[in-house]
């Protein structure tokens, strides 16, 4: 009777660790973010497995480059993990309208997002969401505090002190002025062109005008940019031409240059470069007591995989994304990558906190050329690149910039034609 009853036990208590095994769930993500593997790893998968025994996640990057090309791959072979990252708008709405995403407008939690952050993981139309906004990034300025205490300099916040400031820099000669190359061409755009432009165009004004055709790429707002751009290559130091973003980073973070036209996902790696303390503006009003605009671009969210075999769990991960809890340990953990949901987030990091308190201050926009606007051939992104490089060195006006900008997209843009 004995024996009977040891057997019967341990027959159970196999069978409850059989099926309790069998109920684990192993979730994986793609991404392009292999940076970010041991913050993973370290902190938000086991914050989220702690609340939801019996889902385990898996982290699983790509190299950036060779991201949407693999993810593409995998999805077409039914490999791909049950969690995709999605890069904003058009990528990832050809993922969505190749059914590779699922419709997410019925998760509770997407609630917890603005439409603005919505926006680039939504259709055109706005009747279906595909991903959940994890974070966005801010343009701006980050600036050597012990070089401007330096030379007397104070933060400035018209373009008049701004350049005086670089004057002053320049002047002194212990500084290069201003930290970027245009070899790249991307960041003219992204840190020079879409910096400073919302102030131009008033931001989603300016910016869902240019969509619905009611305002041109000819227009003083859009070409004003330009002729500021036109003034920034004398501050830029000699060889300028051919120094790559690499190049800029190293000439900041090593002291020698006093301002670096930024976004905020240099804080993080800035914080380990440089030993000298840093600050923050934000782009320059052209006069004082005007509206400010910021560059608050929609950067990075997480869909569902439309092929999972793991919807529940999927989704049970996905509403927890949305959650202040994960908000909290992604913003603070990744400084710089600000999180997209209606709740604050206390961040700690110093850099951080000056970029975020802009949203209080300003009106937050996204890139004028991300929605819509670059699906066509010639891509205006990327005809943005080669005209703020153009700018800078003086290569071409600001007028014929324009010109070419808006008869590239009239091509194959009908509601610019």
């Amino acid at each position: 009777m004995t024996r009977n009853t040891l057997k019967l036990a341990l027959a159970t208590t196999a069978l409850v660790a059989t099926s309790a095994h069998a109920q684990d769930t192993t979730l994986t993500i793609e991404s392009w973010r292999n940076d970010d593997l041991k913050l993973w790893q370290d902190q938000i998968i086991p914050a989220f497995e702690a609340e939801n025994p019996g889902i385990k996640v898996e982290f699983r990057p790509s190299a950036p480059a060779e991201y949407n090309a693999v993810l593409n791959s995998k999805l077409d072979a039914g490999s791909a993990g049950d969690l995709i990252t999605c890069r904003p708008f058009d990528a990832s709405l050809a993922l969505y309208n190749a059914g590779h995403l699922s419709d997410l407008s019925d998760l509770e939690a997407m609630s917890n997002f603005s439409d603005v952050a919505k926006s680039a993981w939504q259709t055109d139309d706005g009747s279906a969401s595909f991903c959940v906004p994890m974070a966005s990034v801010i343009h701006g300025f980050i600036y050597n505090k012990d070089a401007f205490e330096e030379l007397g300099l104070s933060v400035p916040e018209t373009e008049a002190e701004f350049f005086a400031a670089l004057d002053t820099i320049k002047e002194d000669g212990g500084y290069i002025p201003m930290a970027m190359g245009t070899n790249d061409q991307w960041e003219a755009a992204t840190m020079g062109y879409n910096n400073i432009g919302p102030n131009y165009w008033k931001g989603e004004e300016g910016r869902l005008a240019l969509i619905a055709g009611e305002q041109t790429l000819t227009d003083p707002e859009w070409i004003a940019p330009y002729a500021t751009l036109a003034r920034w290559g004398d501050y830029l130091g000699a060889g300028y031409e051919a120094q790559t973003y690499p190049d800029s980073q190293n000439i900041f973070t090593l002291g020698r240059a006093a301002i670096y036209p930024a976004g905020s996902w240099e804080i993080s790696g800035f914080n380990t470069q440089a030993d000298f303390e840093m600050g923050a503006f934000k782009p320059p009003v052209q006069n004082a007591g005007d509206t400010c605009y910021i560059s608050d671009h929609t950067d990075i969210g997480i869909g569902m995989n439309a092929a999972t075999d793991n919807p529940e769990a999927a989704r049970t991960f996905l509403a927890w994304v949305a959650s202040p809890e994960f908000a909290s340990i992604f913003g603070n953990a990744l400084p710089g990558f600000f999180p997209l949901s209606k709740t604050p987030v206390d961040l700690e990091d110093p850099l951080a906190k000056e970029f975020v308190s802009w949203r209080g201050e300003c009106e937050s926009t996204i890139r004028s050329t991300y929605q819509i606007l670059s699906r066509g051939t010639p891509n205006l992104e990327n005809e943005t690149w080669g005209a703020s490089v153009a700018a800078i060195k003086g290569t071409a006006t600001p007028e014929d910039l324009g010109q070419g900008l808006q008869d590239g997209l009239a091509s194959w843009y009908e509601p610019q034609q």
